[in-house]
């Protein structure tokens, strides 16, 4: 058993039944598994559990045995105070912090088969890209196929950002800010950057758009970063956040970024500056993302949009780097915040009133360059020549919606294949 094979059992519910148990006898009902995260921190996210009557909403952490926590020292880390349950192949050893902040483990030695182990090594071993990678040949592209797969993501994205709008009372404003907050977090801070863009009162964040600096102090204040200033202008934005949090009666609450696995220009230190500095120069940014009517309108919002000074020769607080360059947004993170936040909000703001608005976003994603990552590198290995955005947007929800999950009777490639064989 590994920790691995212990998180992909949790993830894929692969049990030989649900009748879970804490090590004190109580019964356990798992809600949510929780989304796995592959980045630092607990295992699994925003899971929820159910035990003596009492409904627990968190995070998971996995172990092969009980004293791996206390061996991995997660009890200093402040990214697991949030724990509502261990979950351990083998209990091993008594945590005496869980017994005091009543923290249940659950041991799954009893609810695994072994025979599973053997199955999961042959899964591993498997080295094809896709299912069909045998059979594939571009020429088996349908036609329309990019465009097809492209609009089933935006409907999809669509309709995540009119549940938002539910939430927030049909604020375009608002909901703007949010996935816009994600985006800047990119894979590693996507998820903290949305939940401290949930915890600001957007009407707040809007009254203080022309000061940059009180922006910049609200941002950092929330992520813990101003607690122990280490020079003058940290002092001045812990100065500028207490005064915010009395004046707007702001919660205690601290949504600690992640450095982990980052490279210094995507840091959380200067994509929050970057994303004070979008908000401080555009305060009708909604308006203007909107009323774009091509590609260079909406490059001409993001092209002049930096870090403030003060992340010139910085990286983190109090360190001053021998690199001194303002930190501005790249054309391909440009590229990425149109993609995947801008785009798709115009289709939804557009879709009940302009019968052609489908049309005029396929245009927009064709203006711009294929990004790169391992999927494409994968599409690319089979002989397709991928040119831009479109594409690559198809492509990558394909793959993911239908590849991964071998959904090929239902993939309009894997049709043509089979009628073909």
């Amino acid at each position: 058993m590994t920790e691995k094979l212990l998180q992909y059992l949790w993830n894929f519910r692969v049990f030989t039944n649900f009748d879970f148990k804490d090590t004190e006898g109580n019964p356990v009902e798992i809600i949510d598994f929780g989304r796995w995260n592959t980045d630092s921190g607990p295992d699994f996210l925003m899971a929820k559990i159910e035990i003596n009557g009492v409904t627990l909403a968190g995070n998971i952490e996995l172990h092969v045995r009980s004293s791996d926590w206390i061996f991995h020292q997660h009890g200093k880390d402040p990214n697991y105070d949030n724990i509502i349950l261990h979950v351990v192949y083998q209990n091993d050893a008594d945590i005496e912090e869980f017994k005091f902040k009543n923290i249940p483990t659950l041991e799954l030695i009893s609810h695994i088969d072994r025979s599973v182990f053997a199955k999961y090594e042959k899964l591993e071993k498997e080295s094809q890209f896709i299912a069909c990678e045998d059979l594939f040949d571009p020429k088996r592209i349908p036609v329309h196929f990019y465009e097809e797969s492209l609009l089933k993501k935006l409907e999809e994205k669509s309709v995540e950002i009119e549940e938002d709008l539910k939430r927030f009372k049909n604020n375009y404003e608002a909901v703007l800010f949010l996935r816009l907050a994600y985006s800047f977090g990119l894979k590693v801070n996507a998820q903290i950057f949305k939940q401290i863009a949930e915890s600001i009162d957007f009407t707040v964040f809007n009254k203080i758009c022309q000061n940059k600096t009180q922006l910049e102090a609200l941002l950092f204040g929330i992520s813990g970063w101003l607690e122990k200033p280490e020079d003058a202008q940290m002092q001045i934005w812990k100065r500028e956040f207490d005064f915010l949090k009395t004046k707007f009666g702001l919660s205690d609450l601290i949504i600690r970024p992640k450095f982990l696995r980052l490279r210094p220009p995507n840091f959380p230190t200067l994509r929050l500056s970057q994303l004070a500095d979008l908000y401080n120069r555009h305060q009708n940014l909604f308006s203007k993302i909107i009323d774009a009517r091509n590609m260079d309108e909406l490059i001409a919002v993001f092209q002049d949009i930096k870090a403030s000074d003060y992340w010139d020769n910085h990286f983190n607080f109090g360190k001053i780097s021998p690199v001194n360059q303002p930190k501005v947004l790249t054309k391909d993170f440009i590229d990425l915040i149109i993609l995947n936040t801008v785009l798709p909000l115009k289709y939804t703001y557009h879709k009940y009133q302009n019968e052609e608005i489908a049309d005029e976003i396929l245009a927009f994603y064709k203006d711009i360059v294929s990004e790169k990552n391992s999927i494409l590198d994968g599409w690319k290995n089979l002989g397709l020549k991928i040119k831009n955005a479109l594409q690559s947007q198809g492509l990558i929800y394909h793959y993911k919606n239908y590849c991964t999950a071998k959904n090929c009777l239902n993939c309009a490639i894997g049709f043509k294949i089979l009628k073909e064989q």
